[in-house]
């Protein structure tokens, strides 16, 4: 059984883009073009009806290509369980309120047992400083949390 990824907004934002002219950004839209090519093959792909919503805001012809990214990947639900994880994560501080979609991508992922959660949010998601509280907070709550990371962590051993 292949791994299972969840697929936040940032990696379909980054696939589809037009190249960017920051360095830093053009670097992780080549190394998500490179995983997408070369790695996706090896998980089981899933993202939430969030990941859909934000992927159809903005400039319509950028949405109409992360949505065409999107339409072989599995939908999980946005369930009560989710709502009310993301809501604790809320109200302990480990993400801000103004972040609620980013609680809601980690809640998703973690109660329908992900094995990762793919992002290049690292400010509210893939942080290093806050990703062992939410795992410990997720644990608490007799959840395992899904490795949080981007796709340049999961690019892989030297034997696949």
């Amino acid at each position: 059984m292949k791994p299972k990824v969840y697929i936040e907004t940032t990696i379909v934002s980054y696939l589809t883009s037009r190249p960017s002219r920051d360095l830093i950004i053009a670097a992780h839209q080549q190394i998500t073009k490179e995983w997408w090519e070369t790695r996706q093959q090896h998980f089981e792909m899933y993202i939430s009806q969030l990941v859909v919503k934000e992927s159809k805001a903005g400039d319509e012809n950028a949405a109409k290509r992360r949505i065409k990214e999107l339409e072989k990947i599995s939908i999980l639900e946005t369930n009560e369980e989710a709502l009310k994880l993301s809501k604790i994560l809320i109200a302990k501080k480990l993400v801000p309120q103004k972040a609620i979609e980013d609680a809601i991508h980690v809640s998703v992922a973690t109660v329908h047992g992900m094995d990762y959660l793919l992002t290049w949010n690292c400010t509210h998601i893939a942080n290093a400083e806050m990703r062992h509280l939410i795992e410990f907070q997720c644990s608490e709550l007799g959840y395992q949390a899904p490795v949080i990371c981007t796709p340049e962590e999961l690019m892989g051993g030297q034997n696949d």
